[in-house]
């Protein structure tokens, strides 16, 4: 009998697509990053500085004696069948969409660590922080359910580092430091280098609290108590050539007044020894109750 032999071509395509990991736009990152390797159904992939594969045992279990292909030719048992084994427990949620609280703020710290998260803490689990953990997950092969568990948060902490103080709050939210003796009598402006605050005051009730940056270590914000001397809506530095809205002049050129830079890149940047402000709808209702005359503390 003459034997014939047919061919097998398998043809294999391969196609990817990656999408540029931050983009860029002046001085601008978009506040999630954007991956295009993180589809649902990917299987585990590795970032710059993850040394963790998958999290099961990647074992795959032949069939054993008797069982399907093991080609043992043993005769099929007649005793009741095995059960299956009960499906692993799903992972613990420890924070999603809503949440609000100092382990979500670490959250997001950790976030930008590693480039997921372009937009300083919040200590509120809002969308952007859904879409960073998504992309986080899937990148890793994990389920893409934009909430943390247990295992998302492992595989988190260990590629990153505890995140020091002016990560937590690098765009403001910090609790106010204790206000200075000096503070307690009086209309004054009560500025804390310690905690990066201002407290507004009458008579040592706080009336308003906002954050607040100051000039670094080559144009130091100065200490002690001053007044305010003059105020200027709409003032502009001709020494620096920039905006200075709602001014409050206390000590020379040094005043607190509003900051766009300070608004838009947090404590990453620091003023030329003014006291900067971010919030301009906090510091436009200041600026109309302080008067000229008003105690200005500044300490550490």
């Amino acid at each position: 009998m003459r034997r014939s032999a047919a061919a097998l071509a398998v043809i294999v395509v391969v196609g990817g697509c990656t999408g540029p990991v931050v983009r860029v736009e002046g001085d601008q990152r978009q506040p999630v990053r954007v991956d295009g390797t993180a589809t649902p159904g990917d299987g585990p992939l590795k970032d710059d500085g993850d040394t963790a594969g998958g999290d099961g045992d990647g074992d795959e279990k032949g069939g054993g004696p008797g069982g399907q292909g093991s080609g043992g030719g043993a005769a099929p048992t007649t005793g009741p069948p095995h059960d299956d084994p009960a499906p692993a427990a799903p992972a613990k949620v420890l924070w999603s969409r809503g949440d609000e609280g100092f382990e979500v703020r670490e959250l997001q710290a950790r976030l930008r660590q590693v480039a997921w998260l372009h937009v300083g803490p919040t200590g509120t689990y809002d969308e952007l922080t859904v879409q960073a953990v998504k992309g986080f997950q899937g990148k890793r092969g994990l389920p893409r359910t934009g909430r943390t568990d247990t295992v998302t948060w492992a595989r988190l902490v260990r590629m990153t580092r505890e995140p020091g103080k002016w990560e937590l709050y690098a765009f403001g939210g910090q609790p106010a430091a204790e206000p200075d003796p000096r503070c307690l009598t009086g209309r004054v402006l009560c500025i804390s280098k310690t905690s990066r605050t201002l407290r507004w005051m009458v008579n040592g009730t706080t009336l308003t609290t906002v954050e607040v940056r100051f000039g670094s270590q080559y144009t130091p914000t100065r200490e002690g108590v001053f007044s305010v001397y003059f105020k200027s809506r709409d003032h502009w530095s001709t020494l620096y050539d920039t905006a200075m809205p709602y001014a409050m002049f206390f000590s020379g050129g040094q005043a607190v007044h509003y900051s766009s830079d300070f608004a838009a890149r947090g404590y990453d940047g620091a003023s030329h020894g003014c006291v900067n402000v971010r919030d301009e709808a906090a510091i436009a209702r200041l600026f109309a109750q302080v008067r000229n005359g008003d105690k200005v503390v500044v300490s550490w």
